[in-house]
């Protein structure tokens, strides 16, 4: 499946759950939007908020963060702290103008292939709907 609109959406996915996660959706054909570009991490907890932001200033449309589910995480506790760093990002995009709605944290466990699929291709319909964003 082909992306509708050329809104580039970054993917920051943990190794051990959402990384296999896509591979299942790509290895079980489960189509999703080509637009996301994917950067495996070892957790969703090691991910710097400020890295996000990085991503938009340098021209992202969106930016997906997806981990293990909380409890599952492989590291004990890297998705209790992405949860709660990432809630207060949100309200920080809101107020720099790039809008919270750009940027999701879903929980994703290897077996959720087709789960993984669905998100990509909601997210990339919400983005289409919002449009682009133009960084000047």
């Amino acid at each position: 499946m082909s992306a509708d609109n050329d809104s580039l959406i970054i993917g920051f996915l943990c190794n051990w759950c959402s990384y296999a996660g896509a591979d299942m959706a790509g290895t079980s054909r489960h189509a999703y939007p080509t637009n996301i570009r994917i950067i495996r991490v070892p957790c969703s907890g090691r991910i710097d908020p400020l890295l996000i932001v990085k991503c938009f200033e340098e021209g992202a449309d969106a930016v997906l963060v997806a981990g293990c589910h909380p409890g599952d995480c492989h590291y004990n506790e890297g998705n209790y702290y992405s949860r709660r760093r990432f809630a207060l990002l949100r309200e920080l995009l809101d107020f720099m103008g790039i809008g919270k709605e750009r940027f999701r944290i879903e929980w994703v466990s290897a077996s959720e292939g087709k789960r993984f699929a669905k998100i990509v291709s909601e997210f990339t319909e919400d983005m289409t709907k919002l449009g682009s964003r133009k960084v000047s």
